[in-house]
């Protein structure tokens, strides 16, 4: 059997596309009933419009209390535990809580606040394709030039020592790996939280310019450690993790698709256009937070009754033919407008602005530093068992 086919279904691949029977699923059933990840029974919505509705109505739907403690093999949180857990992740909470943190986070994030980091996030991409140069060909282009160029910027943005890096990454890259016992993955949780609360302690007690110590200084008397924690743990994780992958994979899928690659070459005002697709083609976060129903309710022709958990699948969403015509070929010609790849609905990804730009930046450099850029004779790794997919390698040469 192969690792695949082992996960739960909303996160099965193969390569760039949805696996057959998660296409089935969303072409057949539409609503199905699938085991999650956790051990738990849930509905699984596959279509783009009602996985919107689903997103969309945090009133109907509020994230379920499901996290890594329910894992077979890890053992159940206290309620204490449970309760630092969640302070402050924007990811496990609901309006009310959820718009009180994100209100006093979303001025770090505006496109305004984020076109001041261009000047330096050109430099940090320019400065690892002449590390590139200089080390020559052949390259892994996931450790040398797709992990470091987030995991920098966001760690100048926040506030974290970049040297820690490499720990982090580590940590991170486990926790997010579904084949490991629940145990281990809850520990690593453990660690990494005592790192961010070695950090904010440090971030208090002298707090500089970076967006920690602004809310520190700005809003320290609204915020617990704790949410302190939560917040700075949940935005160095997605800040790195997701860009990361998106800047390996999107590489990937433009050099296996020649005819694109070479439109983008010849005109680079598609940049804009071509990011947006591979956001929505590559689909590389598999779900949005579980839900449960807070009501007897119905999406996609299915009876949900109320406590009985949802979760929504967006590779399979953003390739269904009822939003987007032949949406299973990648075509930076129409820019895919309204695609889901940063979620929906008040839990819309905060630091979508940031990716779009760190993306728009670093591939075409990537492509006008090397124009004979191609993938080299060893077979890159997919990310199969990983809540966010992507590469773990990616030998190029040029």
């Amino acid at each position: 059997m192969s690792e695949t086919s082992t996960m739960p279904l909303h996160m099965r691949r193969v390569e760039f596309h949805p696996a057959p029977e998660l296409a089935a699923a969303r072409d057949q059933d539409r609503v199905k009933r699938v085991m999650t990840a956790f051990g738990t029974e849930a509905w699984l919505v596959t279509r783009y419009a009602d996985v919107r509705e689903v997103l969309g109505d945090a009133d109907r739907f509020k994230i379920a209390p499901t996290n890594i403690a329910r894992l077979p093999g890890a053992p159940p949180m206290t309620e204490e535990q449970l309760a630092k857990v969640r302070a402050g992740n924007l990811l496990g909470v609901d309006p009310p809580e959820h718009t009180r943190l994100r209100r006093m986070l979303t001025p770090e994030f505006t496109i305004r606040r984020i076109n001041r980091l261009e000047p330096r996030i050109r430099r940090i991409v320019e400065d690892h394709l002449d590390a590139l140069e200089a080390a020559g060909a052949p390259a892994d282009l996931v450790p040398a030039f797709a992990l470091p160029i987030p995991s920098l910027v966001i760690c100048e943005l926040l506030g974290v020592p970049y040297e820690d890096r490499e720990t982090f990454q580590q940590r991170t890259a486990k926790m997010l790996d579904m084949t490991l016992p629940g145990e281990q993955r809850m520990m690593l949780q453990f660690e990494q939280r005592a790192y961010m609360e070695s950090l904010i302690a440090r971030i208090q007690a002298d707090p500089g310019e970076e967006l920690l110590g602004m809310l520190v200084r700005e809003h320290g008397d609204d915020l617990s450690t704790d949410e302190l924690v939560g917040i700075g743990g949940l935005l160095l994780f997605a800040g790195h993790e997701t860009t990361s992958n998106m800047l390996s994979l999107g590489t990937l899928a433009l050099l296996r698709h020649p005819e694109q690659l070479d439109l983008l070459r010849k005109e680079p005002e598609r940049i804009d256009a071509a990011v947006e697709e591979l956001l929505r083609w590559l689909s590389i976060v598999n779900s949005g937070t579980t839900k449960v129903a807070t009501r007897d309710t119905e999406i996609g022709g299915q009876q949900i009754k109320e406590g009985e958990q949802v979760l929504v699948t967006l590779p399979a969403a953003n390739r269904d033919p009822s939003f987007l015509p032949d949406a299973d070929s990648f075509d930076i010609g129409r820019g895919a407008p309204g695609h889901l790849a940063f979620g929906h609905g008040v839990h819309h990804c905060l630091g979508a602005p940031l990716a779009r730009m760190e993306l728009r930046i670093a591939f075409p450099a990537l492509l006008k530093r090397f124009p004979g850029l191609r993938v080299a004779d060893a077979e890159p790794r997919f990310r199969s068992s990983s809540v966010v997919y992507g590469l773990s390698s990616l030998e190029v040469t040029w």
